[in-house]
């Protein structure tokens, strides 16, 4: 399969300084966080994300100082982090440009994005105070990527009487980042449970990067195939690394790792810690397997999944 790469190659052809990145997964389900620790590794800046709502990887990004600017509608590790840790200090501390929207909202942007139209129309928004703020500065909205207004209210041309509509900018990220389940062998895609808003982000874009647990064959690929998320034309790099989602889960494979969890949420209230975090899980680490067996065999063991119900039985998520 010739759009098999390693890590390294696929963040090294197609993720630059400034792209702008959609990341798939959601909180602590299913984040690309192999490739996000890489495009650390490789020290990428200024990155501008897109995404409908995220966790831990966008988390570790904005920590390394890799995003300079983000549109988002939420970003959270569940009970580890009801708001990420690192975005929230990033945000307070007006270390990066922030604007957002609801996660209606952002999924319909990715929507707009994937049907290749300019806009899409909604009601969503109308008497909150999402429209009464706009988070980027008229500067910003000169540059690349960056739409020339938050939204636009314009009256539904289709009937007499008033009827508000808001128009919200589509999503075209530069790459979109996807940990799925499985790749067959022909490249087809399927992610198994939710999708979230990983297909629209997908069509969308105009890379798209999987990492997988599995790659399959395309005998198998062909079962069920109404199972299957992305034909093979979508997908341009696709990287087999099991558990590349750790420390989030991946349905039927395994689940999150709230040792892991744990351990981050103490690290990163704490600058210094945090630098000694990256140090230790990221910039100290050769390759994938040598951070598996820094997480354990004991632990991996912990979160496997029970492939029936998808997540791993009788955890101590505490």
């Amino acid at each position: 399969m010739e759009k098999l790469m390693t890590l390294d190659e696929a963040v090294r052809k197609f993720i630059k300084n400034g792209s702008q990145i959609a990341l798939g997964g959601f909180t602590v389900m299913r984040n690309p966080m192999a490739l996000a620790y890489e495009i650390i590794r490789q020290g990428i800046k200024d990155l501008h994300m897109v995404c409908h709502s995220h966790g831990q990887a966008l988390d570790v990004l904005i920590g390394a100082g890799c995003v300079k600017r983000l549109e988002i509608a939420y970003g959270g590790a569940g009970r580890y982090a009801p708001t990420c840790i690192r975005f929230k200090k990033a945000i307070q501390q007006g270390d990066i440009e922030f604007e957002d929207y609801s996660n209606y909202q952002m999924s319909l942007r990715f929507l707009a994005g994937s049907l290749n139209i300019p806009f899409i129309p909604t009601k969503s928004g109308l008497g909150s105070d999402l429209l009464n703020y706009e988070g980027f500065s008229k500067e910003i909205r000169t540059e690349r990527k960056v739409a020339t207004k938050k939204f636009e209210i314009m009256q539904n041309p289709f009937i007499d009487d008033k009827d508000d509509v808001v128009l919200l900018p589509a999503l075209n990220p530069d790459v979109t980042l996807i940990h799925a389940q499985y790749v067959g062998e022909d490249g087809t895609i399927r992610i198994k449970g939710l999708t979230f808003a990983d297909i629209e982000q997908a069509k969308a874009a105009d890379i798209v990067i999987v990492t997988c647990e599995e790659i399959v064959p395309r005998s198998y690929i062909r079962l069920d195939p109404d199972q299957n998320s992305l034909p093979p034309f979508f997908v341009d790099a696709i990287v087999k690394i099991p558990y590349g989602a750790h420390p989030t889960g991946c349905f039927a494979f395994y689940d999150y790792d709230p040792k892991h969890l744990n351990m981050y949420r103490v690290y990163a209230n704490d600058d210094k810690k945090f630098k000694e975090y990256l140090d230790e899980w990221v910039y100290g680490i050769k390759n994938h397997e040598e951070y598996l067996n820094k997480v354990g065999s004991d632990m991996l063991m912990k979160i496997k999944a029970n492939p029936v119900i998808g997540y791993a039985v009788g955890l101590d998520r505490r």
